[in-house]
């Protein structure tokens, strides 16, 4: 299989079924049904404990939760019970290259450990758990070998997904730290060629403003893919705190019935108690600023 073949889009593919018990498939959503959820990373919410921090966000409006790879499962079970707050997403990363190591005592090694993520992903009900093949100076595979290792490995590692009520999500990155998925189009290139409901992406829209050209276009080509959106500012700091508008990427968003979380990844510029519910705040006026 050539890069070119495994990258193209294929507009034909199969309707994506349900990974996720609790989530609806973007495809066939209608436009006045999707809303903005707002959610946020736990490490950037104020609290001493994680019901803490799901009160916190709760309060300022905030409606999902994102956490690492792994973690106490009752304890985040009890965090979010009686609350608007959802586990939305794991930001797990890429074990250092493992699943795509041309040595196979550690690709089964990392094979493993996005196995164990995925597990906890769905028994937090969350999104999927966010994958990143290969940051800059984990490979030394080229980007077309890349394609291979990635169509042997991920439909088995999909179907481990499907079976814990979990997905994976494909996470590009900008070309300071990765040499390979770097456009959402790329990512929805491998989601559409697997066609498996275990394997599906995320958008970054810190990523988005370095690499793509239109922020509504590639949300639409990632269509029914997409199940996760980080949210940052140009600056990498909070939306609002810069010249960035999210106004196309939402318009994008709402043509593909988006029906997941927008989750801050980003620093802050001041006290997060009084930043973060004044960027919320300015999100939702982007958000209806979005008309479709």
């Amino acid at each position: 299989m050539d890069r070119r073949s495994f990258l193209k889009v294929s507009a034909g593919s199969a309707a994506l079924g349900g990974a996720v018990a609790r989530a609806l498939a973007a495809e066939g959503a209608k436009k006045e049904d999707v809303v903005l959820k707002i959610g946020s990373q736990a490490g950037k919410i104020p609290g001493k404990t994680l019901r803490d921090k799901v009160l916190q966000l709760q309060d300022w409006g905030g409606v999902g939760i994102e956490l690492g790879g792994g973690g106490n499962v009752k304890e985040i079970q009890e965090a979010v019970k009686g609350t608007k707050v959802k586990v939305s997403a794991c930001c797990w990363g890429s074990a250092g290259g493992a699943l795509v190591s041309p040595d196979k005592e550690k690709r089964e090694n990392g094979i493993q450990r996005i196995k164990n993520a995925l597990k906890f992903g769905g028994e937090v009900e969350s999104t999927g758990v966010i994958f990143v093949p290969c940051f800059n100076r984990e490979s030394d595979l080229k980007p077309e070998e890349l394609d291979k290792v990635l169509a042997d490995i991920l439909p088995a590692i999909g179907d481990y997904a499907v079976e814990q009520k979990c997905r994976v999500l494909l996470e590009p990155l900008n070309v300071t730290e990765t040499f390979y998925l770097r456009r959402l189009e790329q990512a929805a290139a491998i989601c559409s060629k697997l066609n498996h409901p275990g394997i599906c992406m995320m958008g970054d829209f810190f990523h988005m403003g370095r690499e793509e050209k239109d922020d509504e276009a590639a949300f639409v080509t990632a269509g029914k893919w997409l199940h996760h959106v980080h949210l940052a500012s140009r600056q990498r700091n909070l939306p609002g705190q810069d010249d960035r508008s999210f106004v196309a990427g939402f318009r994008g968003l709402k043509k593909i019935g988006y029906q997941d979380y927008c989750s801050l990844e980003c620093g802050i510029k001041g006290k997060p108690e009084e930043e973060i519910p004044k960027s919320f705040r300015f999100l939702e006026a982007q958000w209806k600023e979005a008309a479709v």
